[in-house]
């Protein structure tokens, strides 16, 4: 058995050898000699705090294979292939590989070859990988994202429920739950469901010392981010709440003759999403204006800011985002923008996304009537969705339809895709009977089969826009053709520029009105509670913000942080003299709005400034070029 001096110097042999580093962060060290000495643990880091590393590296230490439960599969891949671009042996398990290349991974984990196997919560019920992890050395177990197992957490997962009956096959394994936002509610949670009786917790406090925080209630927010960005040369990422505001405000920028913008969302091809993460992953001036779909298992260190265009729909969502700023140690700001008529405006938003029961079941049924699926039935196929044409039959708002599928799709009964993905077309019969097919159709499926590899033999993707292309055809008629030889029963077309559906469990009618519907309205009413904590909080101008993100996170005793605006605007260092010094000394160098001036000054509140303004006016040492910019006199 080896000595703790001699775990101690391998753990940080392997620290420098794989990552780079020469000591651990906060409560690193601790936890991973926990894991490696078997024991249940719960880590608490926030947001940048070096998640991963806890178990990334217990697993190299450890003999055996680290099984990995994480709740997304874009996750999975990208942990998967930085650790394998630091030459470490980890692998995926997911539905879109084959059975050879599944019998190829459970090979190389029999063998104690990889290190990390990540699986979805799933998976932990799937018939075979339960046989074939019987035969696999498994060193301890790390529930990423663990918050997923609470009601009462972020994006709950009912699959997450399958980890204690799985635990059961592995008494004598430990057990690693990570997560960056759990409040004392979920934690509790985490201890129950997860089945931990003897185990330590490891929390580290949530404050961000190098993060200062700022809210504005700003009427033109186009005008406010781009004062911002052209007068910062940084990296950072600018959170909205649409697909729409991503695209518009990148554009306005792109117009204002700003090229270091970009957009990013789920409606992007994956090979759109690739090029634009890459290009600002390895940027030190990009933005990257977003929807919450990006963000999650990023690792870039040098964000310096990170900008809501809006408020996010809860404190959790808010503290994950701009956790992303400042990994560096570096200064680094957050900006939270809003205005009163907005937040009324998101109020009726929540509230017109909420369907009634009534309006609830009246979805589900039209989703399977439309696809001829009966009770206990469970298809195989993928089905392309409408969800204007299920607005167009059931009378419902496309807002309460999505609400009711984004839920369906989260408690896994149905898979949905929203991105923009290649077509796929196949045979609907065998190739040798194409002759006997009518001239118009077989004509042009032979054109098909020459024009799309593999049509022949299985379901085959491809590029419409390249078929088109090469067949000299438009896209509409091409769609068109492709639609009418589906409807005839000759091939199963699939567009991969619309949504699909994929049913993930069996017809079951009475859960719906029963378990789903008691879940569906405990969760919107678990939103509309977080919705009203994060209005408080954007709202409220007496106490320190990072102060209440630490008290909603359960630190009691939490002080100041000294950083946001709240402490500097009370801060008697701040004085008039020394803002009206700074004033001053930045309008020497050049003319500039109050907003300009605000960011010019490190950030501070507009209204202070206004004040300050008007009294040097007053004095004579500066004067107005115009009804907005401000000059030396």
């Amino acid at each position: 058995m080896q000595s703790s001096i001699q775990i101690s110097k391998i753990i940080t042999e392997t620290l420098q050898d794989f990552w780079g580093y020469d000591s651990f962060r906060d409560s690193q060290e601790d936890i991973i000699n926990t894991i490696i000495s078997g024991k249940d643990t719960i880590a608490l880091l926030p947001t940048g705090g070096g998640k991963s590393l806890c178990y990334q590296l217990p697993a190299l230490v450890l003999e055996g294979t680290c099984l990995v439960i994480s709740p997304l599969l874009a996750l999975m891949k990208d942990q998967v292939q930085q650790l394998k671009s630091k030459g470490i042996e980890a692998e995926y398990l997911s539905s879109e590989l084959d059975e050879a290349q599944e019998e190829e991974i459970y090979g190389r984990c029999i063998e104690g070859l990889t290190k990390l196997l990540y699986v979805s919560p799933e998976r932990l019920q799937n018939k075979n990988f339960l046989e074939r992890i019987e035969e696999i050395s498994i060193s301890f177990i790390a529930v990423d994202e663990a918050h997923c197992i609470s009601e009462w957490g972020q994006d709950f997962r009912p699959s997450y429920q399958n980890i204690k009956n799985f635990r059961n096959q592995f008494k004598s394994v430990p057990c690693l739950a990570l997560t960056a936002t759990a409040t004392p509610k979920v934690i509790d949670d985490i201890k129950v469901k997860l089945g931990f009786n003897q185990y330590l917790i490891f929390k580290k406090s949530f404050k961000r010392d190098n993060i200062s925080i700022f809210i504005d209630e700003v009427s033109d927010k186009y005008q406010y981010i781009f004062d911002l960005l052209k007068n910062t040369n940084s990296s950072g990422i600018i959170y909205v709440r649409t697909r729409k505001d991503a695209e518009d405000l990148s554009y306005f920028l792109q117009g204002k003759k700003l090229q270091n913008v970009d957009f990013f969302h789920a409606g992007l091809s994956v090979k759109e999403k690739h090029q634009k993460q890459e290009k600002w992953l390895k940027s030190n001036q990009n933005v990257l204006i977003s929807t919450n779909a990006f963000g999650m298992g990023i690792d870039k260190d040098n964000v310096q800011f990170v900008i809501h265009f809006s408020p996010p729909a809860s404190l959790e969502n808010y503290y994950q985002e701009i956790g992303r700023a400042g990994r560096n140690g570096e200064k680094s700001y957050a900006f939270l923008l809003w205005n009163e008529q907005e937040l009324l405006n998101l109020d009726q938003v929540f509230q017109n996304q909420t369907p009634s029961k009534k309006e609830f079941l009246r979805t589900i049924s039209y989703l399977y009537s439309k696809f001829m699926i009966g009770e206990n039935e469970l298809p195989e196929q993928i089905f392309e969705l409408s969800i204007s044409k299920i607005q167009e039959f059931t009378k419902i708002s496309q807002a309460k339809i999505k609400n009711v599928l984004n839920f369906m799709h989260n408690q896994e009964l149905i898979y949905l895709n929203t991105s923009k993905n290649l077509s796929t077309l196949e045979l609907k019969f065998e190739v040798y009977d194409l002759e006997n097919l009518p001239k118009k159709e077989s004509y042009f499926i032979e054109l098909l089969l020459r024009n799309i590899d593999g049509l022949s033999s299985h379901k085959a993707p491809f590029s419409e826009a390249n078929l088109c292309k090469k067949l000299g055809v438009e896209s509409k008629e091409l769609k068109a053709r492709l639609r009418e030889i589906h409807k005839k029963g000759f091939v199963d077309y699939l567009d991969g520029s619309l949504d699909s559906i994929r049913f993930l469990k069996q017809r079951e009618d009475r859960t719906f009105e029963g378990k789903w519907w008691n879940l569906f309205e405990q969760i919107q009413k678990n939103k509309l509670q977080k919705w009203e904590e994060m209005k408080f909080y954007t709202r409220n101008k007496d106490f320190c913000k990072m102060k209440l993100i630490l008290t909603y996170f359960g630190e009691k005793n939490a002080k100041n942080c000294g950083n946001c605006y709240v402490c500097t605007e009370k801060n008697p260092t701040n004085n008039q003299q020394s803002l009206e010094k700074q004033i001053l000394e930045a309008l020497t160098k050049r003319a500039a709005t109050i907003d300009e001036l605000a960011i010019m000054l490190h950030f501070h509140q507009r209204e202070a400034l206004q004040d300050h303004l008007i009294f040097l006016l007053e004095l004579g040492k500066i004067k107005m070029l115009d009804f907005r910019t401000y000059t030396i006199k």
